[in-house]
């Protein structure tokens, strides 16, 4: 009897044994499986910025061009610096206003040629989709721009790769205003505001109710202790900010 009980204590660590070697070797599959999507799929998207003491209001642009002139007033009023993600379909018929924009001193962004869903495309055509917005956006302003938002912030793995090999980051967002849906005014403040901090990418569009809401937008956030600056600025912050 006691021979039998050591045989079976002896296969019992042996299985013991096998099993944890067996889940050691499936949870480094599953790490190496994972940085390899990773790596594949090119730089992962931001959501947010380092930043603790700035925010940034994304203006996306593909319609609502009679409310980008009184934005810029309301921005220009209280000397904000914001980020607008310009359509490429939209930039090839609003070239003046595009240029209103720059000159103001607004950063542009990349948002797509056709407002296309990214997360359908293959990295062949999230490509192409990058590109041609790119390229007439130089073409208006001739300068080059580094930061993709992809409309209804849909994307993949092609959409990062094809991204990140045209010197592009992927920018998603913290806060939506779902302004495009939901006109009304003081919904939209909430939305946008609501225990804002530092690093906050505030998503919006060019809308009558966005611009209703975003003076008091950009006084809550100065009474927070905070700025509103550029993306760019938001992600990667200077040591004094």
């Amino acid at each position: 009897m006691t021979a039998i009980r050591n045989r079976a204590k002896f296969l019992s660590v042996v299985l013991g044994n096998i099993v944890m070697c067996a889940t050691v070797v499936a949870l480094l599959a599953v790490t190496f499986a994972g940085d390899k999507a990773t790596r594949a799929g090119g730089e992962a998207p931001y959501y947010s910025g380092k930043s603790e003491t700035k925010v940034s209001l994304m203006i996306n642009v593909y319609w609502g061009t009679e409310y980008i002139d009184p934005m810029l007033e309301i921005l220009g009023r209280y000397n904000v610096k914001t980020t607008f993600f310009i359509g490429g379909s939209w930039a090839a018929g609003n070239a003046e206003t595009l240029k209103k924009i720059r000159d103001a001193g607004h950063e542009i962004g990349n948002h797509g040629y056709y407002h296309k869903e990214h997360s359908k495309l293959d990295e062949e055509r999230n490509s192409r989709e990058i590109s041609m917005a790119h390229e007439v956006v130089k073409d208006v302003l001739e300068t080059d721009m580094t930061l993709f938002a992809p409309p209804s912030g849909a994307f993949n793995d092609a959409t990062l790769a094809a991204a990140e090999k045209l010197g592009y980051r992927t920018i998603m967002w913290t806060r939506d205003t779902i302004d495009w849906r939901d006109h009304d005014a003081d919904l939209i403040y909430r939305r946008a505001v609501k225990n804002i901090k530092g690093g906050d990418l505030i998503l919006m569009h060019p809308t009558d109710a966005t611009v209703k809401a975003l003076e008091r937008m950009v006084i809550t956030v100065f009474s927070n202790n905070l700025r509103i600056a550029p993306v760019s600025e938001v992600l990667y912050p200077s040591v004094t900010a």
